[in-house]
């Protein structure tokens, strides 16, 4: 079976492999092709994977191509992990919020949109490929933002596109650890968007275990995001936030410590890898150990501006191993092999969540089979969520129309609209910066 990684010279998909690696059922991963415009960075990974196989008996063969085409022709599974305009564009959607006093955070706000904005029209242009080239295939999107780009592509391929992402994954986990409970035998009641979610129910043989982790300040407070959040304001919710919420209920706390910061997320991250990137030119440099040392410091530093704006101190060991391979394996699996799962993944609603319209992607638990992955019904959310979420959705609504009709009226109002940025003067100067820095922009008029 043919897996396409494309974004496969970045610096996570080491852990995707390793995931593989540990796979020997039938009908596994076979062949893995890594597709990247830049082929120095695919070199680099391509090592790294090198010395993760050595010595693995069955490892899946790697080849590398920088041919798009040729990446998608006859992949079972497609797994897209781009990123439009390298970690320099992150970094500057980052400044020209910031000095518009607004979040510019790549996935949540300005940064969101303009990321949005750049991205749309290329996973399109994929999603048109992977439709043409490999029409069985299944694309598995963790391309930020990952609820709007998989809502992208999937107007070209249905629900043969799904959205993954680790932040469900790590909350579930986390909750589960604190109560006691084994994470594969909990059940987590979630919902709303990608970063845009929360847990409303965690159920273990039956029993709702979430009331007695609120009604425990102790407890509450005792994992990261009761230290994020504050007890008093997660009891108040009723519920445990996903933690890109942190950006919207502590808004104004978030924007001073990225402004206070002596680097931006994105201008740390540039930087590092860079760094790593530069090593790996080096014949005698030991791969695989110097991509692990990079990415612990990257894990260790994740949010870190968040948590000193909220006194959460730093992560906790067990949070620092990542998780969306492990989503993205079992999704394939379940698939591939009919081996029911049931995942917390980015998919069209189809009246799960009535707020929503049936296309609307939206982030929920899904029983997962061989034809793909179905949302499970769900309570309704709260208002104070429902208000948040269709705030948010229509403003997704907004940058993929201004993508497909190029519009730059259209793009105002997708930054003014959204609940992050406060005035329409700052939409229209956000967009010209934005146009100013980012040559995909291009195509706004």
């Amino acid at each position: 079976m043919k897996l396409t990684i494309l974004g496969g010279g970045g610096f996570r998909v080491p852990l995707v492999y390793g995931a593989l690696l540990g796979d020997r059922a039938e009908g596994r991963v076979t062949r893995v092709v890594l597709h990247d415009l830049d082929a120095g960075r695919l070199s680099a990974v391509a090592r790294v994977l090198a010395e993760q196989a050595a010595g693995v008996s069955g490892a899946p063969e790697v080849t590398a191509t920088t041919d798009l085409d040729e990446a998608l022709s006859g992949a079972s599974f497609v797994f897209s992990a781009i990123r439009v305009g390298g970690l320099q564009g992150r970094a500057d959607d980052e400044r020209v919020a910031l000095a518009e006093g607004v979040l510019g955070q790549e996935t949540v706000g300005a940064g969101g949109i303009a990321y949005g904005l750049r991205t749309v029209p290329v996973a399109v242009d994929i999603a048109r490929r992977v439709a043409r080239l490999a029409p069985d295939a299944w694309v598995i999107n963790f391309t930020n933002p990952a609820g709007l780009i998989t809502e992208a592509m999937s107007r070209h391929l249905g629900d043969r596109v799904i959205g993954i992402c680790d932040s469900p994954v790590g909350l579930g986990r986390r909750i589960a650890r604190v109560l006691g409970a084994h994470p594969k035998e909990a059940w987590i009641d979630y919902a709303g968007l990608n970063h845009l979610g929360w847990v409303r129910g965690l159920r273990v043989a039956g029993r709702d275990e979430l009331p007695r982790l609120l009604a425990d300040p102790e407890l509450l407070g005792s994992f990261e995001e009761g230290r994020l959040f504050g007890v008093d304001w997660l009891q108040s919710l009723g519920a445990i936030p996903n933690e890109y919420l942190h950006y919207y209920y502590f808004n104004r706390e978030a924007v001073r410590a990225y402004q206070r910061a002596e680097k931006t997320r994105g201008a740390f991250l540039r930087d590092q890898q860079a760094r790593f990137y530069e090593e790996l030119k080096r014949p005698d440099t030991a791969a695989l150990t110097t991509w692990n040392s990079t990415r612990a410091e990257r894990e260790a530093t994740y949010m870190a501006e968040n948590r000193e704006a909220a006194g959460a101190g730093e992560r906790e060991a067990d949070d620092l191993s990542g998780g969306y391979e492990r989503v993205a394996l079992a999704l394939m699996r379940a698939i591939a092999r009919d081996e029911r799962a049931t995942l917390i993944l980015n998919v069209r609603n189809r009246g799960t969540l009535s707020a929503l319209d049936s296309e609307a992607v939206i982030e929920v638990p899904c029983l997962v089979d061989v034809s793909g992955a179905h949302p499970v019904v769900v309570d309704p959310l709260p208002d104070h969520a429902t208000g948040l979420v269709c705030a948010v959705k229509a403003v997704e609504r907004e940058v993929l129309s201004a993508a497909e009709s190029g519009s730059r009226a259209t793009a105002v109002k997708a930054f003014a609209l959204h609940p992050l940025v406060d005035s329409v003067n700052v939409a229209r100067r956000l967009v010209d910066g934005y146009t100013a820095v980012h040559p995909g922009l291009g195509y706004l008029k």
